[in-house]
């Protein structure tokens, strides 16, 4: 084989802007987690509110549904920063150095494309909500801009995180695919 995998976590260097998008990724990653956590406590009081003290619930439902999709976009820098998006890399393992460089150059500006599409199609909506003062049409009626926020923070950092990969890979700071070359 022409390497492995050596290291998990994205490499920044000295480089001042790569530090400062890992951190970014890393806060995001935290609170996603706390996004987590949070949900996992409103749907134990859920549980108890309905089980114990035979109660309906109003909000809980729909905040546990609005976090956890929170959760998974403001999440994803990190787990681009720690390599834990699904990976194929056989092709990459089977090509030389310079090829391998040129394909991970070419795939993070696809993907990084495809998020900025994405990026700007959500704050557009985000931003719609905002403007026309949307709200659920629940018995909460939370206003929909807030949890539809999540949608240009998550993709934007996620952004953020694929330049700087890309950059660290054109300044040789980090390995394509995280493949030593050989």
């Amino acid at each position: 084989m022409a390497g492995q995998v050596t290291h998990r976590v994205a490499r920044t260097g000295d480089n001042p802007f790569l530090k400062g998008v890992a951190a970014l990724s890393t806060l995001a990653g935290w609170v996603s987690a706390a996004m987590i956590v949070v949900a996992v406590g409103i749907t134990c009081q859920m549980i108890f509110v309905r089980a114990v003290l035979n109660q309906s619930t109003i909000w809980q439902t729909e905040m546990v549904v609005y976090l956890m999709i929170a959760a998974t976009l403001i999440g994803l820098p990190y787990v681009q920063r720690l390599r834990g998006h699904v990976n194929v890399d056989l092709v990459p393992i089977a090509l030389p150095p310079a090829a391998r460089r040129v394909m991970a150059c070419f795939t993070l500006t696809l993907s990084a494309a495809v998020v900025a599409v994405m990026l700007w199609y959500g704050f557009d909506y985000w931003h719609f909500a905002w403007e026309r003062g949307w709200r659920s049409d629940t018995i909460w009626g939370v206003r929909l801009w807030i949890p539809y926020m999540a949608l240009p923070v998550g993709f934007g950092l996620l952004l953020l995180q694929l330049i700087a990969d890309l950059v660290a890979l054109l300044l040789r700071i980090d390995a394509p695919f995280g493949l030593e070359e050989s």
